[in-house]
C-alpha cells in the first residue's frame, strides 16, 4: 500500500502539471523557468537542510565505498551503447547522443523527488552518490559524444567549460553541507529552517514540471523504431540488471542498493536534448526519447519497487 500511495501521489502531481498546461497555457518557456527554479534554488536548499540536519560525519563516511558502483555500471552501459549503435546501424549524427541516453539517467530532477516519495529523506545521500557519477560522466564523455554528432571536433572530453558544469548548484550545496558536517560546523538554525521550507517544494515543483513537459510533446510524431525500442530496453531492463549484478558482490546497505536500482531505471536526462541543440546535433531525436522514457518510467518505477520488496535480488 505504501508503494501504491507513493506512486499515486507522483501521478497526481504530474496530473496537476498536465492540467496547468491544458487550462492555463503553460508551455516550454514556463517549464524551463520551473526547471531553473528547482535546480538553482529549491533542490540546493533541500541538500543543505537534509544533510546538515540528518547526518553525522560517521554516517557520511560509511557511504563512500558505494560510489564505485554507479561509475562502473554507467561505464559498462556506455561501452555497450557504443557497440549497440553500430549494431543497429544508427546514423552517425545520432550515435553520441544515443550512447549518452543509453548509459545515463535523470538522477536528480526526477530521481530526487521519486526516491523521497518511495524511501524518505534517508535515501537522499545515496541519490547524490549516484548523481555524482552520472553528472561527471555526462559532462565529460557524454557531452563529447553529443558534440561529435554535430561535427564539432574541437570539443575535448575534459574541457574546462564542461568540468565546471559538473559542480551544479545541487551538487555544490551537497558538498558544502558534507564539508560542514565533517568539520563539525553547525549552520544557524534560521538558515536551516529557511532551507528546509524552501527545499520541501522540490518534489511538487519537479512533478508539475514533468506534467507540463509531457503535455507539450507531439505524441503523433513518435515512431516505434529500433532506436526507441533499444533505448527503452537499455534504460529499464539492461541498466538495472547490470547494477543488480554489481551490487550482489558489494556489502552495502540495503537502502543504498534499492536507491541505486531506482536511479538506474530513471528515464533519459532532460539535459541531453539541451546539449544536443547547443552542438547542432539531432536535439528533436533526444527530446522525443526523453519524453517517451519519462512516461514509461511511471510504470517501471512501481514495478521495480514490487520486485525489490518481494524477491531477494541482491543475493
Amino acid at each position: 500500500m505504501a508503494i501504491i500511495q507513493s506512486v499515486l501521489s507522483i501521478l497526481l502531481m504530474i496530473g496537476i502539471g498536465v492540467v496547468i498546461s491544458w487550462k492555463m497555457g503553460f508551455d516550454e518557456v514556463n517549464s524551463a523557468g520551473l526547471s531553473k527554479l528547482v535546480i538553482g534554488v529549491t533542490l540546493p536548499a533541500y541538500m543543505i537542510s537534509n544533510i546538515s540536519m540528518n547526518y553525522s560525519s560517521e554516517s557520511l563516511m560509511s557511504m563512500a565505498p558505494g560510489l564505485a558502483v554507479p561509475f562502473a555500471s554507467m561505464g559498462i552501459c556506455y561501452v555497450l551503447g557504443y557497440f549497440t549503435a553500430r549494431l543497429i546501424h544508427l546514423p552517425k549524427n545520432q550515435r553520441g547522443t544515443f550512447n549518452s541516453m543509453f548509459a545515463l539517467s535523470n538522477t536528480i530532477f526526477i530521481g530526487v523527488p521519486v526516491n523521497l516519495m518511495l524511501f524518505g529523506e534517508k535515501s537522499i545521500p545515496y541519490v547524490l552518490l549516484f548523481y555524482i557519477a552520472n553528472t561527471v560522466l555526462f559532462w565529460t564523455i557524454g557531452v563529447y559524444g553529443i558534440s561529435r554528432d554535430g561535427d564539432n571536433n574541437s570539443v575535448r572530453i575534459f574541457a574546462l567549460e564542461n568540468l565546471k558544469r559538473v559542480f551544479s548548484p545541487p551538487l555544490t550545496c551537497f558538498l558544502f553541507a558534507v564539508v560542514c558536517v565533517l568539520a563539525g560546523i553547525r549552520l544557524p538554525s534560521l538558515i536551516l529552517s529557511v532551507c528546509q521550507t524552501v527545499g520541501n517544494s522540490t518534489t511538487p515543483l519537479s512533478m508539475i514540471f514533468i506534467g507540463i513537459v509531457l503535455y507539450s510533446v507531439d505524441w503523433k510524431s513518435i515512431r516505434l523504431d529500433k532506436s526507441l525500442v533499444t533505448l527503452i530496453a537499455a534504460r529499464f531492463i539492461l541498466a538495472p540488471i547490470i547494477l543488480v549484478v554489481l551490487l550482489r558482490f558489494m556489502p552495502l546497505p540495503l537502502l543504498m542498493k534499492q536507491v541505486f536500482v531506482i536511479q538506474a531505471s530513471m528515464p533519459i536526462m532532460t539535459q541531453t536534448a539541451i546539449i544536443a541543440k547547443s552542438y547542432n546535433a539531432d536535439y528533436k531525436y533526444a527530446a522525443v526519447m526523453t519524453s517517451v522514457t519519462t512516461l514509461i518510467s511511471l510504470v517501471t518505477i512501481p514495478m521495480y519497487m514490487v520486485i525489490m520488496n518481494h524477491f531477494n535480488i541482491f543475493g
